[in-house]
């Protein structure tokens, strides 16, 4: 969840009246918020570190908090944020060329009119910008926001993407013109810009908004440009927000002029920006859409456990910045501001209900379920679980290895052809090593011995884990195109060893499954059946079956395959789909 910080003073003389840090905790948990620190800084003063719910984008803010708080506490009415007719339409517009569909595709701007500064308003104006693209925009992978001193540029404004060889500007806080590549270069070792340079050094363009006389506002979603820079002076904001996701960008902006429009001269009102696409469309930002939602009164009655009726259902709804009328006596109408891009369906109302009406007498009005049901353990980690006890009083040690794997581990040093496999591939591995999810347990413990090789024989490790694999049944997957799969992998790896070391395990987990064993090419119980498998060595391997369905293989493993791990003594080693063996289990009873 995002933790806000907010001066108690600053926050204090806007909610009109002073709390102790016990009064103040009260009213936080009374509104389903939370303080997780309160930090004493000798020059900054007393700060709250308030966590708020990721979805409620107005309370990243000091201004959106004593907002909230003081239309909970009824001290204020909920504002009604106002478009003011645009005083140059043509002057103002943002003109968006073709090449930015390569790299940002969309852009959204308004303007806030005679707006007052003060530090403490700068401060907090900066901070929800970075909370916004932390948060909603994703590390401004989805939206950047770009603020400019609307007085010392000219419209309308060009939304055009160049290459970086074309691109040159003083970026923010810097006093001479640096060519676009240069400046990612030099931002890829900056501490706080280094994580967004990414996003589009290595596209064929880079994004840039200039004015009419060509100068340079910004270069998003990197930096703004020096220009153009917001100061305690600037009267007039020029907002533009670049976004690859068009509503996001709607989200960001209407939050970010609700919350400071109200320091404008005419407050709570905002100017518009036309936006004109390449195709001709053109859209008019902010939205500052107000909606209306239905609420039924059983159905937040019954999520909730109380009784309520629609008046006092409205009424607790006020309370929580969703301005609500009751119809009839099994109706709320709630008109949900620019703000609450949260509530997206009933039960989102229901829930601010929930927190008006009191999480602690919700306690004790709350009835006993009528029905009641026992929770179980999944059988298949009940099993694996009872197995683990079992590998381990065999004397064998418990290795828990990574679940992705290099191709090269997985099939070359296998001797597996993984063309032949259903295996998964990861699409954007960072490193050689996790290019694939592994589709055996047995390479990873390969690699354990190698990397134990110092400590004395025999060693005996085991796993019980899951492995992936590619499936193409719908019902089976679930549409993620592959499903996991619990095995049972075992290895004895020392001087001199024989199949007859794991097969005596075999045996073991099969008398605690209570499988019996049936003998050759029998259908009732465990036999083994010759077969060959590459990994393992020709004429010492074969499968382990149960009622005629192959669950598993045994055997020593390659010389090759040894060599190919750096080992250098023999190893027997088997492995069981349990997940196979359990559905067979429950089949025979």
């Amino acid at each position: 969840m995002p933790t806000v910080s907010v001066n108690r003073d600053v926050l204090f003389n806007a909610l009109g009246r002073f709390y102790s840090d016990d009064e103040f905790n009260e009213l936080c948990f009374q509104y389903g918020l939370e303080v997780d620190d309160v930090v004493d800084d000798p020059e900054k003063g007393i700060t709250y570190k308030i966590e708020v719910g990721a979805n409620r984008y107005d309370l990243l803010c000091c201004e959106g908090l004593a907002l909230a708080l003081s239309v909970y506490l009824g001290k204020k009415s909920l504002p009604n944020y106002q478009l003011m007719p645009a005083k140059e339409t043509e002057k103002y517009k943002l003109i968006v060329k073709p090449s930015t569909a390569q790299v940002r595709p969309y852009v959204v701007g308004a303007v806030l009119r005679n707006m007052k500064f003060t530090q403490a308003v700068y401060d907090s104006f900066i901070d929800l910008q970075d909370k916004l693209h932390q948060n909603l925009a994703r590390k401004r992978t989805l939206v950047a926001i770009g603020t400019h001193d609307l007085d010392t540029v000219s419209g309308p404004f060009i939304y055009d993407a160049k290459v970086p060889q074309d691109i040159s500007f003083v970026p923010l806080n810097q006093s001479q013109a640096i060519r676009a590549d240069k400046l990612l270069e030099m931002y890829s070792h900056d501490s706080h810009l280094k994580e967004y340079v990414p996003i589009i050094k290595d596209k064929p363009v880079y994004p840039v908004i200039t004015d009419q006389k060509g100068v340079v506002l910004s270069m998003p979603p990197i930096i703004n440009g020096n220009h153009s820079k917001i100061t305690l002076n600037t009267r007039n904001v020029f907002i533009e927000c670049t976004a690859t996701d068009r509503y996001k960008a709607q989200i960001v902006l209407d939050t970010l002029v609700c919350m400071f429009s109200g320091y404008c001269d005419q407050p709570y009102t905002v100017e518009p920006v036309q936006v004109e696409y390449p195709d001709g469309e053109r859209v008019q930002y902010p939205t500052l859409y107000y909606r209306q939602q239905e609420a039924s009164v059983s159905y937040c009655n019954m999520l909730t456990g109380v009784n309520e009726t629609a008046e006092s259902i409205a009424a607790m709804l006020t309370t929580m910045s969703l301005s609500a009328k009751p119809q009839g006596q099994d109706k709320v109408i709630v008109e949900v501001p620019p703000t609450r891009y949260d509530i997206l369906h009933e039960c989102d109302i229901a829930e601010d209900f929930a927190v008006a009406y009191g999480f602690d007498r919700l306690a004790a009005d709350m009835k006993m379920p009528p029905t009641n049901t026992i929770g179980q353990e999944f059988e298949l980690n009940y099993l694996s679980d009872k197995l683990r006890l079992l590998l381990s009083q065999n004397n064998y040690t418990e290795a828990a290895t990574f679940s992705l794997y290099s191709r090269i581990d997985m099939g070359e040093r296998m001797k597996v052809n993984l063309e032949n496999e259903s295996w998964v591939k990861v699409a954007n591995p960072k490193t050689t090593e996790c290019e694939a999810v592994r589709i055996s347990l047995l390479p990873g413990l390969l690699k354990t011995l190698s990397a134990n090789k110092h400590i004395s024989l025999p060693l005996k490790l085991f796993e019980v884990s899951d492995v992936v694999l590619r499936d193409t049944c719908p019902s089976a997957t679930r549409g993620t195109g592959a499903r996991n799969q619990r095995h049972i992998c075992a290895i004895n790896y020392n001087v001199k060893v024989g199949i007859e070391k794991v097969q005596g395990l075999l045996d073991n987990i099969m008398v605690a499954l209570k499988v019996p064993y049936a003998g050759d090419n029998n259908s009732q119980g465990y036999y083994l059946e010759e077969k060959e498998h590459p990994s393992y060595f020709p004429g010492f391997c074969g499968s382990v079956i149960i009622s005629g369905v192959p669950v598993g293989h045994i055997g020593l493993v390659h010389p090759e395959v040894i060599t190919n791990f750096n080992l250098n003594n023999p190893a027997a080693a088997l492995e069981i789909d349990m997940q196979k063996v359990l559905e067979l289990i429950n089949l025979g009873k």
